[in-house]
């Protein structure tokens, strides 16, 4: 069995990356449903030609207890400030389960674009 469509040729880097990109409200939404659920921020970011065969390299220790929108929105800005040229994505850590509860791409690199 074959896969047809869209899914052979368009690369993703997350979940949503089958979405239109979100836009600026989108991901606020999101990081807010995240740290509502009690999920750990962590920023990670990488060069886009290494974004489908390395780990990523995370910006600074997981925000354990963060609760506020906008101190991880600061942290995103100063990430892509310091790194404009990768793609940076946001990853929400479940301490129950030890795992990654969600995960998405929140800058593109490519061409200077933002995911919002």
């Amino acid at each position: 069995m074959s896969v047809t469509g869209d899914y052979q040729t368009k690369n993703t880097l997350e979940t949503f990356g089958f979405l239109p990109p979100l836009t600026q409200q989108e991901v606020y939404a999101q990081i807010n449903y995240m740290l509502a659920q009690g999920l750990t921020p962590g920023i990670e970011h990488e060069a886009p030609e290494n974004a489908r065969d390395h780990y990523w390299t995370m910006w600074k220790l997981p925000f354990f207890g963060e609760t506020e929108l906008a101190n991880v929105v600061n942290e995103l800005e100063a990430c892509r400030r310091q790194y404009p040229n990768h793609h940076i994505r946001l990853t929400g850590y479940d301490n129950y389960t030890q795992s990654q509860g969600v995960n998405f791409v929140v800058f593109k690199a490519q061409g200077g674009s933002r995911a919002w």
